[in-house]
C-alpha cells in the first residue's frame, strides 16, 4: 500500500493533507507566534517545521507526522516559531536574532508548560537545523536538516532562504553564520534524492561534528515526514531509539543522585 502511493502521488501532497485537530494548543511565550500543538500522550517530542525558515509554511503541514507519532504512543509538540517574511502586529519577524530567541525559549519553555521532561527534540528541514542548535542537552533527530549555512547561502537555496534568515551574506555578517551554525552531534536522516536540500550538506556536517548520518537510497525531501510513505518506519524507529535512549540516560542519572 505504501509503495503504491509513494509511487502515484505528489510528495508535497502531505504538506496540505487534512488530519485531526491537536488535543490542544498552547502558548510558550507572549506573542502570537508562540504557540505550540499538543497531541497524544507519553514521552515528549518537541517537533520543529521546516520550510527555509519562512513566514508561507508553517506547523500544520507536520500535522500528519505528530498524528502518527502520537498514535505511536508519544506527546508530540508540534511548535511554532517566528519566520522571515512576516510582518505586522507590533511583533519582530523571524530571522536573526528572532528566530533564534524563539526556539531557545521553547524548549525552555515547552516542558515546563506540559510539566514533563524533554525526551526527544526532532525536526525537518530548516526545523532540523534548529533541533540540531537547540541549546537543549536530550537527544535530536534531525530529518534531512540544513546545515552548513556558509554553503547553503552559496548554493542559494529556496532563493536565497539563508541570507534572508540571516540578514545577509556570510561576508557581511560572519558572526551570525558562526553563531547560527549548529555544533551537536545527533541523528541525521537524510534521502538520496533530496533535491531540496543536498545530502552534501549532511555529509560534511556528520564529518564536522561526530553526528550519525543514515543516507536513505531512493528517498526525497517530504517523504521522511510522511507516514504513508515507505521510509516512515525508519523514520519512527529513530524516534523510538532516541527516546529509549533519553529513558536510559534518565536512569543513569537517577542512579548517581
Amino acid at each position: 500500500m505504501h509503495r503504491e502511493y509513494s509511487l502515484c502521488m505528489d510528495p508535497r501532497e502531505v504538506l496540505t493533507r487534512r488530519v485531526p485537530s491537536p488535543d490542544r494548543t498552547l502558548a510558550y511565550g507572549p506573542g502570537p507566534d508562540h504557540v505550540f500543538d499538543v497531541r497524544g500522550a507519553g514521552p515528549l517530542v518537541l517537533f520543529l517545521h521546516g520550510g527555509f525558515w519562512r513566514a508561507e509554511y508553517d506547523r500544520t503541514h507536520v500535522g500528519p507526522l505528530a498524528c502518527a507519532l502520537a498514535e505511536a504512543g508519544y506527546t508530540v509538540a508540534a511548535c511554532e516559531y517566528r519566520r522571515t517574511g512576516q510582518s505586522g502586529g507590533g511583533q519582530p519577524s523571524g530571522g536573526w536574532p528572532g528566530t533564534f530567541e524563539d526556539v531557545r525559549r521553547a524548549v525552555e519553555r515547552i516542558p515546563q508548560v506540559l510539566g514533563v521532561e524533554l525526551a526527544l527534540i526532532a525536526g525537518h528541514s530548516a526545523g532540523g537545523h534548529l533541533a540540531l542548535w537547540a541549546p537543549v542537552e536530550c537527544p535530536v533527530l534531525a530529518l534531512a536538516p540544513v546545515t552548513g549555512l556558509v554553503e547553503a547561502y552559496e548554493l542559494d537555496l529556496d532563493g536565497g532562504a539563508v541570507g534572508a534568515l540571516l540578514g545577509g551574506s556570510p561576508t557581511e555578517f560572519p558572526e551570525r553564520y558562526a553563531a547560527a551554525e549548529p555544533q551537536r552531534r545527533g541523528t541525521i536522516l537524510h534521502g538520496l534524492d533530496d533535491a531540496q536540500v543536498p545530502i552534501e550538506l549532511s555529509r560534511a556536517y556528520a564529518a564536522r561534528t561526530g553526528a550519525t548520518l543514515v543516507e536513505l537510497p531512493g528517498v526525497e525531501h517530504f517523504s521522511l515526514i510522511d507516514p504513508l510513505s515507505d521510509v516512515w518506519p525508519i523514520v519512527e524507529g529513530h524516534v523510538r531509539a532516541a527516546v529509549e535512549q533519553a529513558g536510559r540516560s534518565e536512569l543513569g542519572h537517577d542512579s548517581h543522585l
